[in-house]
């Protein structure tokens, strides 16, 4: 421990020192290292393919589309946007102030420290990397130890590419996380489960570090009374949401559809004949769908379908292949409530379906649980929709597709309440990583005295007409053509 220790603390202290001379504040060393991670992803792309194969047994277009593109078009929205991003804005003055000028001046947090998941061991340890470079931060990033494959390349990758003294990548397990958590870091970035993210906080709240916790929660889906082509679209949206990313390991993946009582067993049997299609019959023939990432997360959830009730609900799937680590998609119909799969994060591939009479009796549903990291709603009622707007909580909501949202760099990326707090993608993953620090100029000319004592009447009368902004009545009270303000109290 004392070695980890050590090694940990010789790390920081080469980060902080290299964040104080200033190198990582300049815009060329920032594109510099944007662009070397572009480099990295384009020249190591088979082995990274390799990588998430032997962790999680992703397909290469799966890879591609969830790992490799979402850096690939984070690096490069940040080399187009980040001149500007640093560039200081403008602020407002009352003209009470005249002469003078202000600005809001972006400038980096300083040290920071990020942690990385498994379930997409390169996008969620070089997307937030992006941020914190673009930003002109040094940083350490911990990839997780449950991705082993993934861990070791980026721990050989990163050093070759980027500045390694502004850059660094440390390997290790709960131990190492420990040790890191003891240090003083100005910003910590965490994406992972709720237990842990509590963990984080509360050794950051020592050091009065801020952070940013990706968490997770269950986040439901919503299907309207949709019909023909429709709902034929909405199934396979459903089918790729829910099973098609990491097999349904995903902070944002689809934990369980509400629809109304009488349209659950068209869906169910849509959702079957769209399985078979997309993944292939049987655990043993699976293909496009990746594996459960080691014993335990698979020991996990096998043990939702042990309750009895639980098993009884199952209507398609079930099976699993212990040696391999997969397991079938699985569709549930109205598991008990109280039962473990309905109150846990499944995080794997098992989807149940809750049926309500109404669909709008989903919002109370929703809004009886902890608020979800997202909410999927297909629906054509645009009166349904500004009332789920308007009465839920959710990090996002996303009408008529699934996940989609996570690609988007114009839009903020985060959590509410128990699914986390923070945001990032594009722009917002600039601000996360930065102070915006106010920069007001004045000039020594025009002295306003009524902000100084003696106090009297007359100056209360200005400083209260200032607070309204009305400058008429300040320049009929200069020029005596407004009554001063009397009270017994000013004198």
């Amino acid at each position: 421990m004392e070695e980890i220790a050590a090694r940990v603390g010789q790390n920081l202290a080469e980060l902080r020192q290299n964040f104080s001379s200033g190198r990582t504040r300049g815009l060329e060393w920032r594109k510099t290292q944007l662009r070397a991670i572009l480099k990295l992803v384009a020249e190591n792309e088979d082995e990274i393919f390799e990588a998430l194969n032997r962790d999680l047994g992703k397909h290469p277009v799966e890879a591609y589309r969830d790992e490799i593109g979402v850096v690939k078009k984070s690096a490069e929205y940040s080399l187009c946007h980040i001149e500007k991003w640093m560039a200081p804005k403008k602020g407002q003055l009352p003209l009470l102030f005249f002469p003078a000028k202000a600005e809001v001046l972006p400038e980096p947090l300083g040290v920071v420290l990020i942690f990385a998941s498994w379930n997409f061991p390169i996008s969620l340890a070089l997307d937030p990397l992006i941020g914190a470079i673009s930003a002109g931060n040094t940083v350490l990033v911990k990839p997780s130890e449950l991705a082993p494959a993934c861990t070791s390349f980026l721990a050989c990758k990163i050093p070759l590419y980027l500045d390694n003294k502004a850059i660094k990548v440390v390997e290790g397990g709960s131990d190492v996380a420990e040790k890191l958590l003891e240090l003083k870091w100005d910003k910590i970035f965490f994406t992972g489960s709720a237990r842990v993210g509590r963990i984080i906080m509360s050794a950051a709240a020592k050091h009065l570090t801020p952070v940013t916790l990706e968490l997770g929660g269950k986040c439901p889906i919503i299907l309207d009374s949709l019909s023909g082509s429709d709902l034929k679209v909405a199934v396979k949206r459903i089918s790729g949401g829910k099973w098609g990313a990491c097999a349904g390991q995903a902070c944002i993946g689809i934990d369980y559809v509400i629809v109304q009582r009488k349209f659950a067993p068209v869906l169910v049997e849509l959702l079957k004949k769209c399985i078979k299609t997309l993944y292939g019959e049987e655990v043993e023939n699976l293909k496009n769908i990746c594996r459960i990432v080691n014993k335990n997360h698979f020991g996990r959830i096998c043990n939702l379908l042990e309750d009895p009730s639980v098993a009884a609900s199952i209507v398609y799937g079930g099976s699993f292949d212990k040696q391999n680590l997969f397991i079938e998609p699985t569709i549930l119909l109205d598991p008990p409530l109280d039962a473990e799969i309905m109150t846990e994060e499944i995080f794997g591939p098992l989807l149940p379906i809750i049926t309500l009479d109404e669909v709008e009796e989903s919002i109370e549903f929703i809004n009886a649980r902890p608020k979800p990291l997202a909410i999927y709603v297909f629906t054509k009622n645009k009166t349904f929709k500004e009332k789920l707007l308007q009465e839920t909580s959710s990090g996002s909501v996303i009408f008529n597709d699934t996940m989609i949202q996570f690609i988007c760099d114009g839009l903020p990326f985060g959590g509410v309440g128990e699914s986390g707090f923070g945001r990032y993608h594009g722009k917002y993953s600039f601000d996360t990583f930065s102070h915006e620090k106010a920069v007001l100029h004045r000039s020594f000319f025009l002295e306003l005295e009524p902000r100084h004592p003696p106090w009297n009447g007359f100056k209360l009368e200005f400083i209260r007409l200032a607070y309204n902004f009305d400058y008429i009545g300040l320049l009929q009270l200069l020029l005596g053509l407004r009554r001063r303000y009397t009270s017994r109290t000013v004198h």
